[in-house]
């Protein structure tokens, strides 16, 4: 998806989006191939092209047979029949299942400007079968928080590049969490908001980035899912944390609005 401009400076960019900096890195930034099984939950969101064909946009998370969740401005203005997932598969371009899209929404209260309010949910047109390598993530407590230093971990297909080519497999990350107030003095008060969550560490070299957007960030070695990858300012860079959607402030807004 195009880069979306904020008014200010230096510009920030959805995780989907996320300038190249200096790395060469063609995937998650400082992760690892996912093992068969390890990312159960993951699936990959796929948009219709101008010539009919698709391709990977997004991830997304599945939390039960009929239900995506994923990140607002994946599908923001996006029509349904224009987007599909697949899933269960390592590869975003082949394998797995391709399943097509019944019904999207977005957060009401999603605010494109500063990124707030991040999330989304996905009807399937038919059940997802969860089976095998395919499993759910659980939610948090409605209105529980991150606290800083927790390990969690980051999958997706995203590249480090700005049009960049995606990477054929899985990639995964483990980082610590950032507290909302270090977050903060990273990018402003008013830029990161009670919705958001964040991490990484100060020397920077591990990260989301573009294609990774919608994904999951869960506990480490669990499935119990924390964020969803939202944003930051460029990929990986020193002092600059990812920013994602906090799960914990949506919870009672999932379960209304799932099948």
């Amino acid at each position: 998806m195009p880069a979306r401009l904020w008014p200010k400076e230096p510009r920030p960019v959805y995780a989907s989006d996320k300038l190249l900096g200096k790395s060469t890195q063609d995937r998650i930034v400082g992760g690892r191939p996912a093992k068969d099984g390890e990312v159960p939950y993951i699936i990959s969101l796929q948009r219709k092209g101008w010539s009919g064909g698709w391709s990977h946009s997004c991830g997304g998370s599945i939390l039960n047979e009929n239900t995506i969740i994923t990140a607002a401005h994946c599908v923001d203005g996006a029509a349904a029949s224009s987007l599909q997932i697949r899933y269960n598969t390592l590869r975003h371009a082949t394998g797995g299942e391709l399943v097509a899209i019944k019904t999207v929404k977005g957060h009401p209260n999603y605010n494109s400007r500063n990124i707030d309010n991040d999330v989304a949910i996905i009807i399937t047109a038919k059940p997802l079968t969860i089976s095998g390598n395919v499993g759910v993530v659980v939610l948090p407590d409605q209105g529980s928080d991150l606290a800083g230093g927790t390990q969690v971990t980051v999958s997706g297909w995203g590249t480090t590049s700005q049009g960049g080519s995606l990477p054929a497999a899985l990639m995964t990350v483990d980082v610590p969490s950032v507290s909302r107030e270090k977050c903060r003095e990273q990018y402003g008060q008013e830029d990161i908001t009670d919705q958001m969550v964040c991490a990484g560490i100060d020397a920077g070299g591990i990260d989301s980035c573009q294609g990774d957007s919608g994904g999951p960030l869960v506990q480490k070695g669990t499935n119990k899912q924390v964020g969803v990858v939202s944003w930051g300012y460029g990929c990986a860079q020193p002092g600059k944390s990812g920013v994602y959607a906090n799960v914990g402030s949506f919870v009672t807004w999932f379960n209304a609005n799932k099948e």
